[in-house]
Parts: C-alpha cells; structure tokens; sequence
C-alpha cells in the first residue's frame, strides 16, 4: 500500500502543557480526552490520559489492573512509533508523562475496524470452531460503535445506506488495518508472540484517514508462540491471575521502541 503523502510534524516539543487550560471533553473505559482550552498554538491537539480501570463483556465486568494506564501508555507509544517507521501515520505525536501522551485531534469515524488472524472469544463461538484455528486469509469485521446498540457488526453498504461514513474512507482505513496487521504479526513473532486479532480505530486529520484511539492488551489477543499462553486482557476477562505480568511483558517487548 502506497504509504501516506501527508506529512506531518516530526516531533512537536509544547513548550509547556498548562494543565489549568485542560478541558476535559471525554471519558471512557479506558481513558480521558482532555484539549487546550483557549490555546490557539494547540487548537489541534489533545491530551490522552490512560486510567487503570478494566471492564468486560461490554462493561458487565469491571475491575482495576495495576498499573494499566502506565503500560497501556507506553506500549501504544512504542507501536505507534513502530508503524510510523514504516510508513504508517496516526495521532500519535508524543508521550509527555507515565499515563500521558499527546496527539492530533482527529475527526473520528464510528467504526470499528477488528482484524482477525486466529480464531478467539465470540467469532469462535459464532463460527462453531476451536479456538487457535488459523484462518486462510485475515478476516476483517467492521463495527458501528455505539455502547447503547453494543457495537453491532455492519457491512459495507450500511455506510451508505445509514450515512455512518464515507464508504472511502472506511475502505482506505480497512487497506491501512490490514497493512498493520502484517507489520504487528511480523514484530511479535520475531518476539515469540502470536497475533490472534485486535481493535483498531480511525479518524480524519486534514482529511487523511489516520490510525487513532490505542494499541495495547487492552484491545488486541496476543498469544505465546510455544505455550499458547494469552498475554492480553483475556487474563482479566477469564479471571487467569497475573495480568499484570502479561502487560509488562508487552511493554518489554515493545520498548525497544
């Protein structure tokens, strides 16, 4: 895929972050959004704080992972850096504190893009098959994200029909998720990790279609290669002890960027 022609800021070095001009403008699961009230220079910018809460099962779970927001902050930083080096942009401009990064503030698309290498958790069980079966190709389901509706799968001509998004963009994030999976699949099997699916979210910035949200265990399945040990949030999900531990794994992994 030809890489993205928007160029944007190599490094964005604020001089300051006035934390008395954020204003909080979101708060999810996972984390809080938070712009630059009144500062023109930061008009396009956000501030992404990454809590420790943990929920499952569409909230019906919920919990406190030690430390979660830390690890979650700093492995998004090191893969959105990874995908940068090869040609992949995103929100991402730079992390600024343990629980905190700093991003472009993006015209999001409800969607969401969920890649799907091995099958796991609920397209298991739709599809009536064990779960580790490799499917021939990826699969590739896109969600319309609603909490009230459950984010309910769609298809194609639901963007059309219900207005939800250009079909184009939705068309160019799918080529650019699918371009992410073989670049995520490759880094973690070089480092004895599966890749078995994961959550991606997009948005427009100057009306290029941008990767967004995060990149953690939070949203992906990552499997040990020899043991078929998850090292995700499945380990909260099924109640299988050291969460912790499976999260600071990743985060050494992806250090090294």
């Amino acid at each position: 895929m030809e890489a993205s022609k928007l160029k944007l800021t190599d490094e964005f070095m604020p001089a300051k972050i006035n934390r008395d001009n954020l204003k909080k403008i979101y708060e999810g699961k996972a984390k809080i959004l938070y712009e630059f009230s009144g500062e023109e220079d930061k008009k396009d910018l956000l501030l992404t704080y990454f809590k420790d809460d943990a929920t499952a099962f569409n909230g019906q779970k919920k919990g406190t992972i030690v430390k979660k927001g830390e690890y979650n902050n700093a492995i998004s930083s090191s893969l959105f850096k990874l995908l940068k080096n090869k040609g992949i942009n995103s929100h991402f401009i730079e992390k600024i504190s343990e629980r905190e990064m700093l991003t472009y503030h993006l015209k999001m698309l409800p969607i969401e893009f969920i890649v799907r290498n091995i099958a796991a958790g609920s397209l298991a069980k739709k599809m009536g098959v064990e779960e580790g079966v490799k499917f021939l190709s990826p699969v590739v389901e896109l969600c319309f994200k609603s909490d009230e509706l459950g984010d309910p799968m769609i298809n194609k001509t639901y963007l059309k029909a219900f207005d939800i998004c250009d079909p184009a963009n939705a068309a160019k994030a799918e080529d650019i998720a699918l371009n992410i999976n073989e670049i995520l699949s490759k880094f973690f099997d070089d480092n004895n990790i599966i890749v078995v699916d994961f959550k991606l979210e997009f948005g427009l910035y100057k009306n290029e279609v941008m990767l967004a949200d995060e990149i953690t265990p939070d949203s992906m399945r990552l499997w040990d290669k020899q043991t078929m040990e998850k090292v995700d949030k499945d380990r909260f999900r099924r109640d299988l002890g050291k969460v912790e531990e499976a999260y600071q794994r990743i985060v050494e992994i992806t250090s090294k960027y």
